[in-house]
């Protein structure tokens, strides 16, 4: 058989050509070819009617190459083992002593804290606020026209907004109460409303 009907002679499909495309893609992004010349390699690999032209066009390059211009595997040949990095010793903490809370204890357990009689909310660890949401919801519902919800958490400002609207007609404070039922608020120090 002559070299004129080798394998590298052989035509390629549009599948090699966008794998070569791919690799010429890779050598540009890492600053190997500057652009005129990945311009022209490109357009050469979608014009390629063979691999021996694609080859061609990674002759000077080192790798990335299409998977289909690697070098052929020899038979029976043992793989070499894969790198495995030497193993690192991991630093050792002596383990923490006396107690150990993610956040303050409850008030009457452990070490009660003047700061917070009511506990830390546990997503943010803000001291808890001594009023209720569900008490200032319930109020703020129905006594709404007198703003006894807004009054018991201490929200003056605002008690007087809706006491001189009548509750902005009895819809500011309907939607208040909700509000503060679903979402709890804050009270006037700024400490999320107690469950």
């Amino acid at each position: 058989m002559s070299d004129a009907f080798g394998p590298e002679h052989q035509r390629i499909g549009n599948q090699q050509r966008e794998e070569a495309v791919t690799a010429l893609n890779d050598h540009f992004a890492l600053a190997r070819l500057d652009i005129t010349e990945y311009q022209s390699r490109v357009n050469r690999a979608s014009g390629a009617q063979t691999y021996a032209e694609l080859a061609e066009l990674f002759r000077d390059l080192p790798q990335p190459h299409p998977p289909f211009l690697a070098p052929p595997s020899v038979p029976f040949a043992a793989a070499p083992p894969p790198y495995a990095p030497p193993p690192t010793q991991q630093p050792y903490y002596p383990p923490p002593t006396g107690p150990q809370y993610a956040v303050p204890p409850p008030p009457g357990m452990g070490f009660p804290n003047p700061a917070a009689p009511y506990g830390y909310d546990p997503m943010t660890g803000v001291p808890l606020s001594d009023k209720s949401k569900i008490a200032a919801g319930v109020l703020q519902l129905f006594l709404g026209n007198l703003d006894i919800g807004r009054f018991y958490t201490g929200h003056v400002g605002i008690a007087v907004a809706q006491l001189l609207t009548c509750g902005g007609c009895g819809i500011w404070s309907l939607i208040d109460g909700i509000i503060i039922l679903v979402n709890g608020g804050t009270d006037a120090q700024g400490r999320r409303l107690r469950d």
